[in-house]
Formats: structure tokens, sequence, C-alpha cells
């Protein structure tokens, strides 16, 4: 006669509900792998290819790269791209980190509600949207605010749009558009931290100031360090920005300001494909690596 250890066979068995799960999950994350697959994967791969390729498809090692790093205007590019994301990078983790602490001071009252939605509007609209409200406002022509660009010193839509001013001008555009969505984050991120943790700083005698810089800050550092990340990699693609005011200006903002500007001149302009695709591989690798640095450095994955 044969026995049969009951809990030994149920052990053997996974939970129904825990089959139902998986196969949830997996349908779930199917999509974005498919197009993750479609619109990045192999786009990356399309441009590998041609970047160390030449027009007749020859393996042609990293001549690609060395002819666009000797065109007159990379270097210029680097060094706009560079200014722009120290302003928009410095500016992102200060004021939206602020904000989000002063929003969260605020409780959950009406006021709080108000200024999470409003923060919010400005990301609805698209980047190409966003610009053009900004070319209304820097217009003194034009802008309901120009009696404060005379004041600054500014009289002509050219003297406000001066070279020296772009870096500062698409940090402000940058900062508008994109930094109402990381308040909201950061806000959320805030109501995450255990409240006996904060009732213990205040217990200790901690002021505002220090519940904030010894507490809430610390606990928002992974956050922080993703917001800076992603915020790199799109500010590095800097584009729209550069290449609506180029055309608004006629000619006062370059069509080459910015690494991504070069790339669509080399591919649309100069018929250099190979080259566009050089300049593209090498924004990957540095935010890639730049990512790479900060997920090391910061012990991002590790277990709090």
């Amino acid at each position: 006669m044969t026995v049969v250890n009951s809990s030994t066979s149920s052990a053997g068995r996974r939970p129904r509900g825990t089959d139902r799960q998986s196969r949830a999950g997996i349908a779930f994350v199917a999509g974005y792998v498919v197009l993750l697959i479609a619109f990045g994967i192999l786009p990356t791969g399309y441009a590998v290819y041609f970047a160390f390729t030449d027009a007749g498809g020859t393996f042609s090692g990293f001549s690609n790269f060395i002819t666009t790093a000797q065109d007159f205007r990379f270097m210029d590019a680097v060094g706009h791209v560079a200014v722009y994301l120290l302003f928009w990078l410095v500016s992102l983790v200060v004021f939206v980190v602020g904000l989000s602490l002063l929003l969260h001071r605020l409780s959950s009252g009406v006021a709080s509600k108000s200024l999470r939605f409003f923060y919010y509007i400005p990301g609805a609209l698209a980047g190409a949207a966003s610009v053009l409200v900004w070319l209304f406002m820097l217009d003194p022509s034009v802008s309901p605010v120009s009696s404060l660009l005379s004041t600054l010193g500014f009289h002509t839509f050219g003297e406000v749009i001066a070279p020296g001013n772009l870096a500062l001008l698409f940090t402000i555009i940058a900062f508008w558009t994109g930094a109402g969505g990381w308040i909201v984050v950061m806000y959320g991120a805030l109501n995450n931290i255990p409240k006996d943790v904060m009732e213990a700083a205040r217990i200790d005698g901690a002021n505002a100031w220090q519940t904030a810089w010894r507490v809430q800050i610390p606990m928002l550092r992974k956050w922080i360090i993703y917001m800076v990340i992603l915020a790199f990699a799109a500010g590095a693609q800097l584009f729209v920005e550069p290449q609506l005011l180029s055309l608004a200006s006629v000619g006062v903002a370059g069509r080459d300001y910015s690494l991504n500007q070069l790339t669509y001149d080399f591919a649309f302009q100069m018929n250099n494909i190979n080259g566009a695709a050089a300049v593209s591989v090498e924004l990957l690798v540095v935010s890639v690596t730049v990512a790479g640095i900060f997920v090391a450095r910061s012990g991002f994955f590790d277990a709090d």
C-alpha cells in the first residue's frame, strides 16, 4: 500500500493564482519588449552598422568618427551641449527637490493639490508646442512680459536670443516643460517615507531644514539619481529647442548649435548618413557610460 505524503505533493504544486499572475506579468511586459526591440534595439544596431561602414557598405573602422570629430562645428556643439547640461542638471536637482520638499510641507490641503496640478500642466505640452509658446514669450514686440525684458536690457528678439544667452534660455524652457512631472514624482517618493522615521526626527528635535537635509533628501537619493540619468540622456539629445529657434530667428541661432542638430545636418544637408550615425552612436555611448557611472558609484540597485 502506497502512502502519499499530502504535504509533499501540495508543496510540489504551484498555486493556481501564482500561474495566473505569471502569465499576466509576461503578457504585460511582452508588449513593451516588442516595442523596445522594434524601436530601440533594431534602430540602434542599424545606426552602429552605418557608423562603422562607408557609403558602399564596406567596413571603415573609426573613419566616420574621425571625420565628424574634425568638422569645425563639432567641438563647438560639444561645448554648447556641455554648458546646457550643467545648467539643466543643476537647476533640476536644486529646484525640483526644493519645490518638492516645500510642496510636501503643505500636507494634503487644497493648496498642495492645486500646485501639483499647475506644476504638471506645462509637461502636457509637446516639445515643439512648448518652444513655440516661449518664442512668443521671448519676443519683446508681442510678449506679455515685454516690460520685464526691457528692464533686463532686451529690446529686440535678436538681443534675447543672442548666442551667449541660448544655454540659459534652453534651460528655462526645459525646466518649464519637464520639471513639473519630476516634482510630482518626488512628492510621491516623499509620501513613501515611513511616518515613524519622520516622527523620530521630530522627537529628536530636528527642525524642517535638518529633517529635509538629514532624513528626506538621503531617502530620495535613488530617485534623484534616476532623475539625473534620464535628464542627462534627454539633455544630451537637445534638438527641438535650438532647431525651432534657428528657424524662427532666420539663422541668428545657428542650425548646428547642438550635436543632434549637427547629426541632422550631416544626414539631410550633406547626405552623410554614416557620419550622422557616428555622432548618434557617440551620444549613445556617452549617455550609457554616464548612467553606468552613476549607478555603480551610488549603489542604485543596493537594497535599502
